[in-house]
């Protein structure tokens, strides 16, 4: 049995209860966002390597083991979270398959190498500078939520450096920075393929946007329909149920 520590929980992943993952309210606890990344990115199925950057407790690279054989690296930076998500690998068997680094994504060129990678996810930060409330209410939440230790430029940046020429980069983001994400994806020569806005519901503004990219490819951009989460009376729509719970 893997131990836990502090306030950390152990919760089912996924809804078969094949899957646990090790929690904390305190330090991290994944949310959609990670879960309709770990859906919408287009992955090998049978070899390859994956990259996930700001893996947290490492939720997507668990996520995406359930649909791929592939080789899949975490980057974490935070040493109470990269334990987390080791613990985690450890609690399912998976350390054949998936592995965590404890570091700087500005920093894993020595270790990981260069243009090495079949596909990079990433769910970055999402918020510039915090106030100083912020920050002092809860520093691990703060890290993760804000452009403390990456900016989304040095993020970008990684994901070019480590996926191969002809290799894909996917995110989760806010709509607000679709602007900033799409002008440094091509700054860094990743052309923007995939695009998707998720929505509260029908009726509301678009609150994520899902997109992915190809290193050196041309343009081509495809606009994919928009995927609502909530129906009218707050049960989840048949698509979002489908990607939360598990495809039949």
């Amino acid at each position: 049995m893997v131990q836990l520590y502090d306030d950390e929980r152990l919760d089912y992943l996924l809804a078969d209860e094949s899957m646990q993952i090790i929690q904390s309210p305190t330090a991290f606890a994944f949310s959609l966002d990670a879960v309709l990344l770990a859906d919408f990115a287009s992955i090998p199925l049978k070899r390859g390597t994956i990259l996930d950057l700001c893996t947290g407790n490492g939720v997507i690279p668990l996520l995406l083991s359930k649909r791929t054989v592939a080789k899949i690296t975490g980057v974490e930076i935070q040493e109470r979270i990269f334990n987390m998500a080791t613990r985690n690998i450890e609690l399912n068997q998976l350390s054949e398959q998936l592995q965590v680094i404890h570091g700087d994504l500005k920093e894993m060129q020595e270790i990981i190498g260069h243009s090495s990678f079949d596909v990079v996810t990433c769910n970055p930060p999402y918020f510039k500078t915090p106030s100083a409330s912020e920050y002092n209410h809860n520093e691990y939440l703060t890290i993760a939520r804000h452009e403390i230790y990456c900016t989304l430029e040095d993020v970008v940046k990684a994901c070019k450096l480590h996926v191969k020429p002809g290799g894909k980069v996917a995110m989760v983001h806010r709509p607000g920075r679709l602007v900033d994400i799409i002008s440094l994806f091509r700054q860094y020569r990743i052309e923007p393929k995939r695009l998707q806005l998720v929505y509260p519901k029908k009726g509301k503004e678009a609150n994520m946007l899902l997109i992915e990219g190809i290193r050196e490819r041309k343009a081509d951009l495809k606009i994919l329909p928009p995927l609502y989460i909530y129906n009218e009376d707050g049960t989840y729509t048949d698509e979002a149920k489908e990607i939360i719970y598990g495809r039949k």
